[in-house]
């Protein structure tokens, strides 16, 4: 995919109140453009990579001006790494301002990693990102009970950890464990 470095194509508006995206109430930037096309995926809409639209850079960021008690920004799709430069200065401009980045891709951490040595913008677009969920979606290991991620191979990676220990760093915390998840919401009935 050819990109312009003032644009980035998105399937849709930036969806400013999810809670299935991450902790916390974030921002979902959903790019277009995705080869990986995974059998059951939600979102087959984003595949195209004519699709959704051309939208200038200042004004997605604009819009992430205008949130108000956001934790994070999510960027999910199609797949963000098919648009890793317009992405990575999203993801600056975001941290910048404070919000923690989670990205959803198909490809894997140690995947991203080879493709870094001959593109460093992966890398580059690694090192700003907290939270990496990866692994394509698999509809025969598909897990309604687990937390942020759709089938059992796809992880939840530390990212800074990971590049730090030069190995993958799970986050075992988000683990669906409903015992655990009770105790810390309060109940008001």
């Amino acid at each position: 995919m050819q990109q312009s470095k003032e644009y980035i194509r998105l399937a849709a508006d930036l969806q400013t109140e999810s809670i299935v995206d991450g902790p916390g109430l974030r921002a979902v930037i959903w790019t277009q453009g995705c080869s990986h096309n995974c059998k059951g995926c939600q979102n087959p809409h984003t595949h195209d990579f004519n699709g959704g639209a051309e939208v200038p850079l200042y004004m997605v960021k604009e819009a992430i001006d205008e949130l108000e008690y956001h934790t994070g920004i999510t960027f999910s799709g199609g797949d963000p790494m098919f648009q890793p430069e317009a992405c990575n200065e999203l993801a600056i401009y975001a941290k910048n301002k404070g919000y923690n980045i989670w990205v959803y891709t198909g490809f894997t951490f140690e995947e991203l990693i080879k493709m870094s040595i001959n593109k460093p913008i992966y890398r580059e677009f690694l090192e700003n990102i907290d939270v990496l969920v990866d692994g394509r979606f698999i509809l025969e290991q598909r897990d309604l009970s687990l937390l942020f991620r759709g089938s059992r191979n796809q992880r939840l990676i530390d990212v800074k950890r990971t590049l730090d220990k030069n190995e993958v760093v799970l986050l075992n915390e988000y683990e669906y464990n409903e015992e655990e998840l009770f105790k810390r919401v309060p109940s008001f009935v």
